[in-house]
């Protein structure tokens, strides 16, 4: 059935697609449910639902539900997510989350009508690799940057980013921080998070920034970027911009096509630099928080 629930998510939403082992290993890691639904023998609609670490703290699972397009107005959507919500009733969540494009006003009024309500929005910006040069990535006096891959002794330091970082994310303030152990394993270490593809910014051999990709099979020609963060005291100095430079010429270099990025609509200094790297806006997401069934 995996198979399956995975071939409808890719023809209606092929920026979500992954391959079965990455999917697998997500779930497998903290618990989900998945469901298919079928309308005259056919795969009409997918629902899936997850324990993300990153919602606990809200006590909230997080899920989509998918249906085709000519499957849509019978009910589908509606039986999925009472099936869906119900999983994270029985898990022992009070709330559900999941995100809508920011261009589906339908599905937004669908949400909104059983009772879910918006907590914020992420704008997505895409850049197409074969506008652009190779950029040269000339970092600041001083500033060395290196891959995860060649320094891997960096984790404790990329964490200490990772921690500063994360709280500046606007909506983010509040959220508790995962512990080193948990970040390393469910932040660093899943199927799409690669050495190779993380990006260290270092002074006198220590940890002032990173930027990291996270990549599937399932999308070969499209890198999808991560965070990116510099310690709050090394800011303004232009690492973040050797940071993306450096992924923009790596990305380039091995073919990919496209990158893809979202940031939260109020984060003004990621959203700026990102638009002077030539990323250009396509529709974003919407998360919405309702009830659970």
């Amino acid at each position: 059935m995996l198979v399956r629930t995975l071939r409808v998510v890719a023809d209606v939403f092929p920026e979500r697609a992954l391959t079965v082992d990455e999917v697998k290993e997500i779930e497998g890691a903290f618990g989900a449910a998945r469901l298919l639904a079928l309308a005259d023998g056919e795969d009409a609609g997918v629902a899936y639902t997850l324990a993300d670490p990153s919602k606990r703290e809200r006590n909230a699972a997080f899920g989509m539900v998918i249906v085709r397009p000519e499957h849509r107005r019978k009910g589908i959507g509606a039986a999925l997510l009472d099936a869906a919500t119900a999983w994270a009733r029985e898990t022992g969540f009070s709330g559900w989350e999941t995100s809508i494009k920011s261009d589906d006003e339908e599905s937004l009024a669908w949400v909104q009508r059983r009772g879910f309500a918006e907590t914020g929005r992420e704008l997505r910006l895409e850049l197409d690799l074969a506008r652009v040069e190779p950029p040269t990535i000339d970092p600041p006096d001083g500033v060395e940057i290196v891959t995860w891959a060649e320094r891997p002794e960096l984790a404790r330091g990329l964490y200490e980013v990772h921690s500063e970082a994360s709280r500046d994310i606007p909506g983010e303030e509040d959220q508790p921080l995962e512990s080193f152990e948990n970040w390393l394993k469910h932040d660093m270490g899943g199927p799409g998070d690669k050495p190779e593809a993380t990006f260290v910014a270092l002074v006198d051999g220590d940890v002032v920034g990173f930027s990291k990709f996270s990549l599937t099979e399932a999308q070969p020609t499209v890198a999808f970027h991560d965070l990116t963060g510099v310690r709050r005291a090394w800011r303004g100095r232009g690492i973040g911009g050797a940071l993306k430079r450096t992924q923009i010429a790596w990305a380039k270099e091995r073919g990919y096509e496209r990158l893809s990025t979202m940031n939260e609509e109020r984060n003004e200094p990621i959203r700026k630099l990102n638009e002077r790297y030539g990323y250009r806006p396509v529709p974003g997401r919407i998360f919405v928080r309702g009830p659970v069934a």
